[in-house]
Order: structure tokens, then C-alpha cells, then sequence
């Protein structure tokens, strides 16, 4: 039945690739684990104390609380889709509460690094350089995923609106804001763009193909390594900028919410530690009694 799981979270649920492997190979774990030590072939023959003492293992193996408690979300969703498939009566999984895990503040660049970044001459004066310009700014200045600007199309881009239509996970889709001066570059960058471009994808490799996310993630830690000495300089720290900068100037948190194109608030409300950290080092030098 794992298969049948796997199609529904890539047909029904539209779960992303990443996704899917993920529950694959945590599924493919916890299958070898019970045939090795209960001689069980079947997962959904499981018994609640089995799937108890395979997350005992993991943690016996000193595995990382997070991954662990991805292991308990993927068992969760697996049985959940059996109990709705009538292919269970009984979950249990139900047994299994995720584990506490401290909470770590999303990493972000400081204002002044990315004025400095945007400052400088760091971008080279032709179509690549743009094009590179563009991607930094488009992170930055709209907060989208990795994953949906490699997806981004040309036809997305409304410059008259000032807007792009993002498909977020889920295939979602949300209509985000472009600042002023991202429309004046994107403006350039589409005039520029590669004439051996065989594609409508907006961002697009040295030899015009569809960029990839790998390379993507190159051209982003050449920039951020010039202003920036974050051990993670990744797309992924310019969507926490993004969302901390606002947030800093006084955005509404439900606003930053549907920008960022989360589900539910509590996503978003990591980004006010950040902020309340801020308050604290202000107090601690200016008031006479900190």
C-alpha cells in the first residue's frame, strides 16, 4: 500500500517530489525495520508498540529530534490515508506525540548587507549579470521559495500590475507584489535575455535553458558570501530577510502570512522572535537599568 500513498500524496495531495521521497524513504526505513525485527511484511499490519519501538531505536541512535519527528509525521499521514481508504480500522499511530525540539530562529541578512550587496558593483554589466541581479532581487524582494522561482514563466510576470503569479506548494497559487524597482529590472533583464533561450521559463541558465535549483543556489551564495558570513547562504535565508525586514517596518503578521503564501499563521509567527530579539539588544543599550 505504500505505492498507492505515495500516488496520492503526488496526484491528489500535489506534495512536491522533495516530498514524496521524503515519506518514500522514511517508509522504506520503517518497512525493513519490522521485517528485520518483528518479521512483520506489511506496515499496515503494524501493531502500536512496533511503530513505539522504532522511533526508540532512532533515538537510540542519537538522530536528530527534527528528523525524527518527520519520521512521526510521515507514520501519521501513511496510517491516516489507510483509515480513509477503509483499508484500516484502526490507527496506530495515534500512540506517537512528536518530540520537543528547540526552536531555532530563522537565520537573515541585516538590512545594511543587503543595501551593500545591492550597493556594489558586484554584478557584472551583462545579460548574466542581470539575470543574477534579478534572481537576488526576486528572492529578496518578494520572499518566494526556490521552488517557485525556478517555476516562474514569463506569462507570470504582469509588469503594468506590478505583480507575479507564484504556484506554491500544493500548486497554491498566490499573486505577490513587486517593489518598484524589481519591475525596472525585470523590465531590463526580459529585453537582455539570452537569444538562444528555447524556453518561457523566466529565469533561465548561461546557455538558455531552465535554470535548476542547484544553480540557482550557486549564484546565491557568490552574493551573500560578499556580505554576509552566515554558515547558510541559501535561498531559503533571503525568504527569512524578507519576512523579518517587513516585519521590522511595522508589517501586519497576517499580511506577511498570504505574501509568504503559508498555510496557517503559526508559520509565520517565527518571524516575530526574530523581531522581539531585536527589542532586546535596543533595551539592553539604551536603557540605563539593563
Amino acid at each position: 500500500m505504500i505505492g498507492a500513498f505515495l500516488e496520492y500524496l503526488q496526484f491528489e495531495k500535489r506534495s512536491s517530489a522533495h516530498t514524496v521521497k521524503s515519506y518514500q524513504t522514511d517508509l522504506d526505513q520503517f518497512s525493513k525495520y519490522l521485517l528485520f525485527q518483528y518479521d512483520c511484511a506489511e506496515p499496515e499490519n503494524a501493531a502500536p508498540p512496533m511503530l513505539r519501538s522504532w522511533i526508540a531505536s532512532l533515538m537510540d541512535e542519537k538522530m536528530n529530534p527534527t528528523s525524527v519527528n518527520r519520521k512521526i509525521a510521515t507514520l501519521h499521514a501513511y496510517y491516516r490515508f489507510l483509515k480513509k481508504k477503509n483499508l484500516l480500522r484502526n490507527d496506530p499511530s495515534k500512540i506517537l506525540s512528536s518530540l520537543k525540539t528547540r526552536k531555532k530562529l530563522p537565520a537573515f541578512v541585516e538590512e545594511k548587507s543587503m543595501e551593500l550587496m545591492f550597493g556594489q558593483e558586484l554584478f557584472a554589466d551583462d545579460w548574466q549579470g542581470v539575470r543574477d541581479r534579478t534572481i537576488m532581487e526576486l528572492l529578496y524582494g518578494t520572499g518566494i521559495r526556490l521552488s517557485e522561482l525556478v517555476q516562474l514563466q514569463t506569462r507570470d510576470v504582469d509588469l503594468k500590475a506590478r505583480t507575479i503569479r507564484v504556484f506554491g506548494k500544493r500548486a497554491k497559487e498566490r499573486i505577490v507584489p513587486l517593489p518598484a524597482l524589481l519591475v525596472q529590472l525585470l523590465t531590463r533583464y526580459l529585453e537582455v535575455r539570452s537569444p538562444e533561450e528555447d524556453t518561457d521559463t523566466l529565469i533561465i541558465t548561461d546557455s538558455g535553458k531552465e535554470a535548476y535549483p542547484v544553480f540557482v543556489q550557486r549564484i546565491v551564495k557568490k552574493y551573500l558570501s560578499a556580505v554576509t558570513t552566515l554558515p547558510q547562504k541559501s535561498p531559503h535565508v533571503l525568504r527569512h530577510t524578507y519576512a523579518t525586514h517587513l516585519l521590522n517596518r511595522g508589517a501586519d503578521l497576517n499580511a506577511i502570512k498570504e505574501l509568504l503564501g503559508h498555510a496557517n499563521l503559526a508559520a509565520t509567527q517565527v518571524y516575530t522572535h526574530n523581531s522581539i530579539e531585536k527589542l532586546k539588544k535596543t533595551h539592553e543599550q539604551a536603557h540605563p537599568k539593563a
